[in-house]
């Protein structure tokens, strides 16, 4: 076996530990995102709390968005946005390579 197979099978334990030690230690706790969390907050600072303005989809539709639906335009950014960065950083990358490239090709002989 490689030392590079050793450290990801030793990361991909590492990263499975991290996910279930949570939740074997902590049974019944409740994790919340941070959109409960500061909602509660504004609750505990301001009362009872009403929006400025209502979502532009749930205008459009007459109403809340289905979980399902939100989730799904939820893993499209998140998927959208990935692809973005990827695009350009292996965009760098290849100029990287490319101008070690022509580099090489430029330099006088020794």
């Amino acid at each position: 076996m490689t030392k590079n197979t050793k450290t990801v099978i030793i990361l991909l334990i590492i990263a499975v530990l991290i996910a279930v030690i949570p939740v074997a230690l902590l049974p019944g706790a409740e994790f919340g995102g941070s959109d409960d969390a500061g909602s509660v907050m504004v609750e505990e600072i301001r009362g009872e709390y009403e929006p400025w303005f209502t979502p532009v989809l749930e205008t459009a539709i007459g109403g809340e968005l289905p979980g399902e639906l939100e989730s799904l335009l939820f893993c499209v950014q998140t998927g959208t946005g990935v692809g973005v960065i990827a695009f350009f950083m292996g965009r760098f990358v290849e100029r990287k390579k490319w101008m070690k490239k022509i580099g090489e090709e430029d330099a006088p002989d020794r």
